[in-house]
């Protein structure tokens, strides 16, 4: 009887494994459908993850829900039992900052995270971990030698873009949700080869503004999309720690630097300058703010590198070479 028992007890066992092994692990990702929700489905699915997109779009496929970012609805059930909850939701910055726009911007991150925190604390069996987005540019503007932010020893700035990134975090923490890791993710400029910043950067490079903007002091940090994905893996599960992360790779530069590796690779045939005036000027015939080129952000990503965390891309130039 003893030996009967004891092969019914690895039979179960064998049956317990094998029945969990075939549920693939979850992801929700908040605001899913754009440049870098759209590079993180592709990674964490090739891994073998079951991906759900939140969206404001309607509906387009089995994976994807409707959501509005400010109210509970069915969409909340896709939180039962997810494994990472990682929320990208947020208007584009890359506008006038109107008092209209300025509203915009702040609601949309504050009210998707705080709906959030209400449909993770309702779930019976809530995600292990909630990854959600804030932004590097959260700390005060750096030059010349002063040393990098990091999130221990940091300078948070002032001004409406720092205001809405510690409003962000502030809902982030406010959630009542303890049987959920939080992790903020202080992201830096996410360099892609199809989205983001970067397809206009080399767009511009090869009409020939691959110069200094402004004087060209001011510290770019940065990210390759393939490590922002990498990091993002990394914090979901290789740590159980919690609180700010700097996202960025550990390497950041003056903006001349950059634009001068530009120019090496693309090799345009003039090179015009850019004043700061002519950037004043060209950011109000394109909507947008020069603060988003003329801001010093000079950070580091302490935490993860002392938890281990390799980058692929550690260097602007590494990255370059691989982008073009």
């Amino acid at each position: 009887m003893p030996a009967a028992f004891s092969l019914l007890q690895r039979f179960s066992d064998f049956l317990i494994m094998h029945s969990h092994a075939s549920i693939p692990p979850k992801m929700v990702i908040a605001g899913g459908s754009g440049f870098l929700g759209q590079h993180l489905s592709r990674y964490f699915r090739a891994r073998g993850y079951q991906v759900v997109s939140l969206s404001r779009r309607p509906a387009v496929g089995p994976d994807h829900r409707q959501w509005d970012a400010r109210t509970l609805g069915p969409w909340a059930a896709e939180l039962e039992g997810a494994t990472v909850l990682l929320n990208l939701a947020g208007r584009s910055v890359d506008c006038r900052y109107t008092e209209a726009n300025k509203g915009e911007i702040l609601a949309s991150r504050v009210d998707s995270t705080l709906v959030l925190g209400q449909a993770v604390a309702q779930c019976q069996n809530p995600p292990a971990v909630w990854l959600n987005s804030s932004t590097a540019t959260i700390y005060a503007d750096t030059r010349g030698d002063a040393r990098a932010n990091t999130e221990a020893a940091g300078t948070i700035g002032r001004g409406f873009s720092v205001g809405v990134a510690t409003a962000w975090e502030a809902a982030l923490q406010a959630a009542a949700t303890p049987r959920t890791r939080r992790v903020a993710l202080r992201t830096a400029i996410v360099l892609g080869p199809d989205g983001g910043a970067f397809p206009v950067l080399k767009r511009l490079a090869k009409l020939g503004l691959c110069s200094p903007q402004g004087r060209g002091e001011q510290w770019i940090s940065w990210l390759h999309v393939e490590d922002f994905c990498r990091a993002v893996e990394f914090l979901a599960v290789e740590t159980q720690d919690s609180g700010a992360f700097n996202v960025c790779a550990p390497n950041p530069l003056p903006n001349r630097e950059f634009n001068a590796l530009l120019h090496q690779r693309l090799r345009p045939w003039l090179r015009l300058p850019q004043p700061e005036w002519l950037l004043r000027l060209g950011a109000l015939l394109l909507r947008t703010e020069t603060e988003l080129i003329l801001k010093s952000r000079k950070v580091v990503p302490a935490r993860l590198l002392a938890l281990g965390f390799g980058f692929r891309y550690p260097t602007c130039a590494q990255a370059l070479d691989a982008l073009i």
